[in-house]
């Protein structure tokens, strides 16, 4: 079992935190805060866009790791469906689309990216619909494009958790990391895709209960460090107990796990009154659920394990996008 001050360590220099902090450079120089139809863009997992009568529209992006494609083309092209699906079910949406934008100098690589793509299509029931390649390159990339639709009313920001908060994390622990991606938590592809597509619909139940304040998808950043995102963003603090994160029963490396991308996992800010309720429909379809802490007004996320209490992220000083929720000027 790892200390307090080693899970520490390892989140505050994880390059899934560290690279996100430049973030915010790019939203300075790009502002959409003048344009109003623009709900809701940075800090967010996709952007949340008005749309006609009752529904948004959600719209995100996001490219594969040159060292994945080069060391597996086929989970480069599976993962690009599948962390896009996520965006759009952390705000609470259902993805319709996609486009991709492919760059190749070999068609071997090529085509197992293609492969890995048509089985995230398959298993997701999200097409792709168009896009762009450059068959001439020096080397290969993928990214992706994706749409979804919310309801307007129902939209799950990441920006809006509020201090009295549950802290409410979510995932599935039936999976395994596999060598390509050692840091990545595969849960779906042994799967049946009916089930798959229900922790996506879980989701967007929870949001259109309006069971929770504030949510996100847990990524790059692994579960606290996404947890620390959406706090960061939402300008709040809170406690986390380390040791009521679900775990996979045969995982015995709790620092690997804090790290890992998820293939299916949520993290919440919520009423407590609805904590359970969260979990409930997520146990419904295969994950496992737990109150982890609590929201608090500190912006100091802490951490405790076996009794120690540490300073996870301050962020009067500290950064990890450095986003902020959007201000329409007036």
């Amino acid at each position: 079992m790892p200390t307090i001050d080693q899970i520490v360590e390892a989140i505050r220099t994880y390059p899934g935190v560290t690279r996100k902090a430049r973030i915010h450079e790019v939203v300075d120089l790009l502002p959409v805060d003048s344009f109003t139809h623009v709900i809701a863009s940075e800090g967010e997992d996709a952007a949340v866009i008005d749309g006609a009568g009752d529904y948004c529209t959600l719209f995100a992006a996001d490219g594969i790791m040159e060292s994945l494609v080069k060391s597996d083309p086929y989970m480069a092209g599976y993962f690009a469906v599948l962390v896009n699906v996520n965006d759009i079910a952390a705000m609470g949406g259902r993805a319709t689309a996609m486009v991709d934008i492919m760059s190749m100098s070999n068609e071997i690589i090529c085509a197992r990216m293609l492969r890995g793509m048509e089985e995230g299509v398959r298993r997701f029931a999200v097409p792709i619909v168009g896009g762009h390649t450059h068959p001439d390159c020096s080397y290969h990339a993928l990214d992706i494009s994706i749409m979804g639709t919310v309801r307007r009313d129902s939209v799950v920001l990441s920006s809006t958790a509020k201090a009295g908060d549950d802290l409410v994390m979510v995932m599935d622990t039936d999976g395994h990391y596999p060598q390509s991606v050692p840091y990545a938590w595969e849960s779906t592809l042994a799967k049946d895709p009916k089930l798959v597509r229900r922790q996506m619909e879980a989701a967007a139940e929870v949001a259109e209960k309006h069971l929770v304040h504030a949510g996100k998808d847990i990524s790059n950043p692994g579960s606290v460090g996404t947890a620390g995102m959406m706090l960061e963003t939402s300008e709040k603090g809170a406690v986390i107990d380390i040791s009521k994160i679900p775990l996979p029963r045969r995982d015995d490396d709790l620092i690997r796990w804090l790290l890992a991308y998820l293939g299916c996992g949520f993290v919440y800010s919520c009423d407590p009154a609805h904590s359970q309720e969260v979990i409930e429909i997520f146990r419904k379809a295969g994950c496992d659920g737990a109150v982890v802490g609590k929201v608090n007004d500190s912006r100091k996320v802490e951490i405790v394990l076996d009794g120690e209490t540490r300073t996870l992220f301050d962020f009067e000083k500290d950064i990890i996008t450095g986003c902020r929720p959007l201000r329409h000027k007036k």
